[in-house]
């Protein structure tokens, strides 16, 4: 359990850091603490338990996202027996709230493909740190997920600020279609 602490408080610290140097404004956290650490602790457990199971590890490309306990998991299997197993096993992770599937039937994404997402994920998230016209928002509020294409929104918004995450998204290049799983403040 000591273990889990140490690495819950330095993937905090991480986030922290990264929040502040990628946006060049002060991180704005809108969950409480143990919100951050218990997202944070069901990502790396989802992860190693996925990992653990050779038939997944070899066949799928998986990622499981956690904001406030909602948990998303994207990626493709080849097949819908080793969807299900997918959620399943993300299923017996402890304190997750609930899950989004959005696994593609499909073999796994190609490395190019998984880089043109990740470029995606860095421009709308540099558009969000962009957007001024809403007093008090941060970018950093949004959590944004990329895959094939598909941008996925988290995040505790206001109504306004996630139509404006939306509108960021439309305008960035390589987005094939939005999907939205906010939580709204209003």
């Amino acid at each position: 359990m000591k273990n889990h602490l140490l690495l819950s408080l330095l993937l905090f610290i991480g986030l922290l850091v990264s929040g502040c140097a990628t946006t060049g404004k002060s991180f704005s956290e809108r969950r409480h603490s143990d919100a951050v650490l218990m997202d944070q602790l069901i990502e790396t457990n989802a992860f190693r338990e996925l990992r653990a199971d050779d038939e997944i590890e070899e066949n799928c490309h998986v990622n499981v996202t956690a904001y406030n306990g909602i948990a998303l998991v994207t990626g493709e299997a080849p097949s819908a027996g080793l969807r299900n197993k997918i959620i399943a096993i993300v299923r017996t992770v402890p304190d997750i709230k609930q899950i989004h599937n959005a696994v593609l039937l499909a073999k796994p994404s190609s490395e190019q493909s998984r880089a043109n997402d990740a470029l995606i994920t860095e421009n709308l998230k540099t558009a969000l740190a962009s957007i001024n016209s809403i007093p008090g928002f941060n970018g950093t509020e949004v959590k944004v997920i990329t895959e094939n294409g598909v941008v996925y929104l988290m995040g505790l918004v206001h109504k306004n600020e996630g139509a404006a995450a939306i509108e960021a998204a439309r305008r960035t290049p390589g987005v094939k279609k939005i999907v939205t799983k906010y939580e709204y403040i209003d």
